[in-house]
């Protein structure tokens, strides 16, 4: 497996893209549900209303159309609404226009911002915040962060017949570790996490090594996943939220098949494509 992307080298025809949290590995919910919003109501001390906002904030980051969105543009959405309906959050027009405008949304971008802005109240607790949450998740059991149910055998498969790309925006150490537990890395041949760059870039980057943008699909569960096989022309394959199992098994019976056999543009792609945005309500 290569290690970057300037070690790679197209070994196949084919290419599989595949994104980690939500998409192969069972992630998604659990951090969201037990990490990102908790810790959102601990740091801005929101208890009184906790039930109403961590709903809202599962059906932003999970369930519609903001589905994956970055963590520091779904904090300021969820709290321009918080400030809006239950009570007021000081300094959010400096974490909404930095969410909105910084080239970077990292907690290294954050903490540049903090020293541009000393005066700022919401930065250094959105770093705070962010902190949190990702202590938060290195504590959740292993056991707890699984592989869908048919994700090995999809890309076990896979394999025979294509390169197969993780292609993320989540942590790198974090993708290694999840996807090494579970035995997946034995079935990829490159991983492209965060520090790698966006997830079209990646693409774009592997398009370079020669193949075909007919020849390339990328499976994801979230708009920004299909936004990025947009960018660079290439197929996309939704991993359908709440029906992981069946997505995952139709990846392996029809899908590929279609990639491989030429089948997959058109009426194929136009269906998949309907069957995700109505999934989410788009």
């Amino acid at each position: 497996m290569a290690g970057n992307l300037t070690d790679y080298r197209k070994q196949k025809d084919f290419l599989v893209c595949v994104d980690s949290d939500g998409c192969a590995m069972d992630t998604m919910d659990v951090k969201h549900i037990r990490c990102f919003g908790p810790c959102m109501v601990a740091e801005w001390g929101l208890e009184e209303w906790k039930e109403e906002i961590l709903a809202r904030w599962n059906e932003i980051n999970l369930y519609t159309m903001t589905r994956g969105i970055n963590r520091f543009r779904g904090l300021a959405k969820a709290l321009r609404e918080i400030d809006g309906k239950y009570t007021k959050i000081d300094d959010l027009d400096t974490l909404t226009q930095w969410a909105a405008d910084s080239p970077e949304l990292s907690n290294d971008a954050v903490k540049r911002a903090i020293a541009e802005k000393p005066d700022s109240v919401i930065l250094p607790k959105a770093l705070s915040w962010s902190l949190a949450v990702n202590a938060s998740i290195k504590a959740l059991p292993e056991s707890e962060k699984p592989p869908f149910q048919g994700v090995k055998e999809a890309l076990s498969y896979a394999q025979q017949y294509a390169d197969v790309a993780i292609v993320s925006s989540a942590n790198l150490g974090a993708v290694l570790d999840e996807w090494k537990l579970y035995g997946l890395l034995e079935h990829t041949d490159i991983v492209l996490a965060q520090d790698a760059g966006s997830k079209a870039f990646c693409i774009g980057e592997l398009l370079k090594k020669g193949y075909a943008a007919d020849h390339v699909l990328m499976c994801g569960d979230a708009p920004g996943d299909q936004d990025a096989a947009k960018k660079n022309g290439v197929f996309y394959y939704p991993i359908l939220v709440k029906h992981e199992k069946e997505s995952w098994a139709e990846f392996t019976e029809t899908a590929l098949a279609r990639l491989v056999d030429g089948t997959y543009g058109g009426a194929y792609q136009e269906k998949k494509n309907a069957a995700f945005l109505n999934n989410l309500g788009g």
